[in-house]
């Protein structure tokens, strides 16, 4: 599930670990951006991208249980002058579906440069990470999740809310799809999902990490340390049914103890529980991306992900005490939409 914090695995492991998913519209395109290899662990993370990894987006189409179309980036070790190259491949149909498919190149490149070709853009590279959050607000609703118990946030208040993540940086992988592709058109009802694999010992490839939805981990997961939870390797097809329970469970002893808008904390629980699973991440093509309590299609960089989910989870508006100015300087207007660091 969603990563963005500190573990003991992280620096060997952290080009393995998704942090961020964003799904937005750009100008005639559908942009598909998956972040991994935080440094907020420290600067002795492991560089660049995994050389044996798939790194996958895969699209599923009008609430389809299975996707139809995958973008599969894989990329070579770093060069003598730090680069990587890197190739896109489309797999299409039940093709898109599993691990055995060959699909087709779409677009090869180097990090840290554009590539286009036919309906695809490219780009990777480290970026200024544009997520942002104050982690000391994040202790508080992560521990009374997990034991259901009042989140005692007066402490947090008293002070002045900081983005825990300025400064830090991410690998980024980023892809416009234009319009004229033959799925990717406006008024597609799509969800979308990215993965992180590598190859196993019977020839076939074990998920590492996946990531639908912003902040399902540390919320839900905190103690997960190690990244052993079986979510992390199993379709969102399966979600409701292994973990639905346990959301709607959780969820629902929040909102009795901190005095939620509902009557009815278990029906609320179970209902938070059936909108964010299956864990993807919902968007209408060609439409203005937004991240919200009251509705998700997609997200954009500015989108204040950790405040929607934190309300989602308590039945009430929650204020982060952050807006997105705080990160402006690391998002810009057209493509690459990041800001490569330095």
């Amino acid at each position: 599930m969603s990563h963005h914090l500190p573990t003991p695995e992280a620096p060997q492991r952290g080009q393995l670990f998704i942090d961020d998913l964003y799904v937005f519209g750009g100008d005639g395109c559908t942009v598909l951006m998956m972040d991994v290899n935080s440094n907020v662990t420290g600067d002795e993370v492991m560089p660049g991208f995994h050389p044996e990894a798939r790194y996958e987006f895969r699209v599923h189409f009008d609430a389809a249980e299975h996707e139809e179309l995958t973008y599969r980036v894989s990329f070579e070790p770093i060069g003598a002058d730090g680069q990587q190259a890197y190739e896109v491949r489309e797999l299409t149909g039940t093709e898109a579906r599993g691990d055995e498919g060959i699909g087709n190149p779409v677009v090869s490149g180097r990090t840290g440069e554009a590539a286009e070709a036919g309906t695809v853009r490219a780009w990777a590279g480290r970026i200024d990470d544009p997520f942002y959050i104050d982690l000391d607000e994040l202790s508080v609703i992560n521990a009374a999740v997990r034991d259901g118990t009042k989140a005692d946030l007066s402490k947090w208040r008293a002070g002045k809310p900081k983005n825990s993540f300025a400064g830090t940086q991410v690998y980024s992988i980023v892809l416009e799809v234009r319009h004229e592709h033959p799925r990717l058109r406006p008024g597609a009802e799509i969800g979308v999902w990215c993965a992180t694999k590598l190859a196993d010992d019977e020839g076939g490839w074990h998920q590492i990490n996946r990531f639908g939805l912003p902040m399902m981990w540390p919320i839900f997961w905190p103690d997960d340390l190690d990244f052993s939870n079986p979510a992390d390797g199993r379709h969102p097809s399966a979600d409701f049914n292994q973990d639905g329970k346990y959301i709607a469970e959780r969820i629902a002893a929040f909102v009795a103890a901190n005095g939620g808008n509902s009557n009815d904390p278990e029906g609320y629980g179970e209902l938070v529980a059936r909108r964010i699973f299956p864990e993807v991440m919902p968007y209408t093509v060609g439409t203005p991306a937004s991240f919200g309590f009251t509705g998700i299609n997609g997200r954009t960089l500015a989108d204040n992900a950790p405040e929607v989910m934190f309300s989602l989870v308590s039945d009430s508006a929650t204020s982060s005490g952050l807006d997105p100015s705080v990160a402006a300087d690391t998002r810009r207007d057209t493509f690459p939409w990041v800001v490569p660091s330095r």
